[in-house]
């Protein structure tokens, strides 16, 4: 009962405001001042005018800015969605760039050689770490075979010593059980390449009174039937003399990075270690 009572109370307060508010407003264009009555009403009432109007329009600002934040948020997401789509293109459009770049590298040098040639997409490596070797997604049912060179548009990057029909492992020039005969190209001094399962190789046999200096290219020298004459394999990075050696210590830096292999040409003229293997059998 006691609530019953405040609430009709309060209702009656509110009732009389009103009444106060119509009357004040209805003889405002009578008179234009204020007697004390009225500004003793208005003392006490604009303090709850101006407090509900504040409610409300804040209110207001709170709706309307919610749904403001929500389209926001709705753009700022499919904003990041179009970015990361644009990103995404961007990032495959670079990619069809380089390899294409690449490609036409390997067509420009496959030229210059006028040899019968197989590209190739490097898939591996040797994942034990043994030895230094890729393999490729092309195989016997391609015409590969044993010891055909693998070459890219930058030199030589090895010979196929394994092959399945739709697969072949290269051993790099620069694993510790590859021999490569090369020859100095401006002296005409010849040597063997050996890898040193690193990223560099060594040209052996080269004896102290040959002339080879750092910065002198190294090309293959056509023996061993394995390679053509004249492929690049690298430049002279350091000589040594050593004291009671008969042959110079020379440290050769191939031209191909191997870190880099993504695409090779395999030579498939049929070489004279094949030949021999084949009248042999």
């Amino acid at each position: 009962m006691k609530g019953a009572g405040s609430f009709r109370k309060i209702w009656l307060w509110v009732f009389l405001i009103g009444i106060v508010l119509f009357l004040l407003s209805s003889n405002s264009s009578s008179r234009p001042a204020w007697n004390p009555a009225e500004q003793f009403v208005i003392e006490i009432t604009a303090p709850f005018q101006k407090l509900i109007k504040q409610a409300v329009t804040s209110i207001e600002d709170f709706w309307l800015n919610y749904f403001d934040l929500v389209n926001v948020r709705q753009e700022n997401e499919n904003l990041r969605g179009e970015i990361q789509a644009l990103r995404m293109a961007n990032s495959r459009y670079r990619e069809m760039l380089a390899t294409q770049e690449r490609i036409q590298e390997l067509l420009q040098f496959k030229q210059t050689l006028d040899l019968p040639m197989l590209p190739a997409q490097v898939i591996g490596r040797d994942p034990t770490g043994w030895f230094k070797s890729i393999i490729i997604d092309k195989g016997s049912d391609s015409g590969l075979g044993l010891d055909m060179p693998v070459v890219n548009a930058y030199g030589v990057v090895g010979r196929i010593v394994s092959v399945s029909p739709n697969y072949a492992k290269v051993l790099l020039i620069i694993d510790q059980n590859s021999a490569v005969d090369c020859l100095v190209q401006r002296s005409r001094d010849r040597g063997m390449l050996k890898g040193l399962m690193s990223e560099t190789c060594k040209l052996d046999y080269v004896v102290k009174s040959e002339d080879v200096i750092v910065g002198d290219i190294v090309i293959t020298s056509g023996l061993g039937g394995v390679f053509p004459k004249g492929l690049p394999v690298g430049r002279v990075l350091n000589v040594k003399d050593m004291t009671g050696e008969l042959f110079k210590d020379i440290e050769i830096e191939p031209a191909v990075d191997f870190s880099k292999l993504e695409e090779v040409l395999v030579i498939t003229k049929e070489n004279a270690a094949s030949k021999l293997r084949n009248e042999n059998s």
